[in-house]
């Protein structure tokens, strides 16, 4: 047996069976990704079910987060302050709270554009000396509904093999440093890989994996916040050994630059290459952003998945999801697939 696969074990309480959830109690649900995605996921989450944890990529480098990172060595701290505002409740502290943190500072000074919330955590960071404590610390402050983690204890860079990244070159494969580079590439992205390579995992986020309900990866940023959950091996040893049921939520549309031209089966393709091992149960895409429902209901099939098509976007014709749209379509899904139940 690997070391890797007894950590697992061991995290998991060796090869006991999971006891089973008692009738009416909610699943417990962890939701990766990062960015503006993972905060629309949560936020639909947090409506369905209390026992909600986020696993967080830490691979930022541009703005508030990029210049923490650079000038004090931690953790970029933005995606997870992202995802600990999409927690708080729609009651006035809960909002008074989310906007607090995600307030930024306007001025001339080195105080510009940074985030409230960037710095409160950060501050307990090195007050602490605890990632997870310190991010659980500012959970129970805002009243969050759920918990917050980061997937690795170290920052990382993200790095892709781009073709056509200069725009004089089409044909020629690059190697482009940086989340927000990358996010941001004219070009076409081939893969991507962490820096370090292999880093190691929060062991609270395997945990959480492993003892989990459901699984939730998606939507957003593909190559930027979904992909780098699975190129940390124990955190994707995780999510191919447990238990739990996997749902991928696509996007609504392609990301300008990163996935331009992408269709939803592309998506799946991408990701069946950085992860051969992980099968997914279910995907779940906006019934009026899959033009081919037949590809995609393939490409699903090759990964383990059936496909649910769901109206789950904002009614304004933004690309952004509705909260109450996405919640209703996860607890169909829930309910639907899942192993136990009902919850509620």
């Amino acid at each position: 047996m690997t070391g890797r696969n007894f950590r697992l074990r061991r995290l998991r309480g060796g090869d006991a069976a999971r006891p089973q959830r008692k009738r009416g109690a909610q699943p417990k649900v962890v939701a990766l990704g990062g960015g503006m995605g993972l905060s629309a996921s949560l936020t639909a989450l947090r409506r369905i079910t209390g026992d909600l944890t986020a696993v967080v990529t830490v691979a930022d480098d541009g703005g508030s987060s990029g210049r923490l990172r650079d000038e004090l060595g931690v953790l970029p701290p933005g995606d997870l302050r992202k995802a600990l505002a999409a927690l708080c409740g729609d009651d006035d502290w809960g909002q008074t709270w989310a906007r607090v943190i995600q307030h930024r500072f306007h001025s001339r000074g080195d105080l510009h554009e940074h985030a409230v919330g960037n710095l409160l955590i950060v501050a307990l960071w090195e007050q602490l000396g605890d990632h997870v404590q310190a991010l659980d610390l500012v959970g129970r402050l805002l009243g969050a509904h759920g918990r917050v983690l980061p997937m690795s204890a170290v920052p990382l860079e993200l790095q892709a093999l781009v073709r056509g990244h200069d725009p004089l070159r089409p044909d020629d494969v690059d190697t482009v440093r940086g989340q927000a580079t990358v996010a941001l590439t004219p070009g076409e992205v081939q893969s991507v890989h962490l820096v370090p390579q292999g880093p190691p995992a929060v062991p609270e986020a395997v945990a959480a994996v492993l003892d989990a309900d459901w699984v939730v990866l998606g939507p957003g940023s593909w190559f930027s916040s979904v992909i780098p959950h699975l190129l940390v091996p124990e955190l994707l040893d995780a999510l191919v050994e447990t238990k739990a049921r996997r749902v991928l939520s696509l996007n609504l549309a392609p990301q300008p630059g990163e996935t331009d031209g992408f269709s939803p089966q592309r998506h799946l393709e991408v990701l069946g290459r950085h992860a051969p091992k992980l099968a997914l149960d279910v995907v779940l895409a906006d019934e009026a952003a899959v033009p081919d429902r037949e590809s995609l209901a393939d490409a699903a099939k090759r990964l383990g998945a059936a496909v649910e098509l769901a109206p789950v976007a904002a009614p304004d014709g933004s690309p952004k999801h509705d909260p109450e749209l996405l919640a209703a379509a996860y607890d169909r899904i829930f309910r639907m697939h899942g192993r136990i139940g009902p919850w509620r």
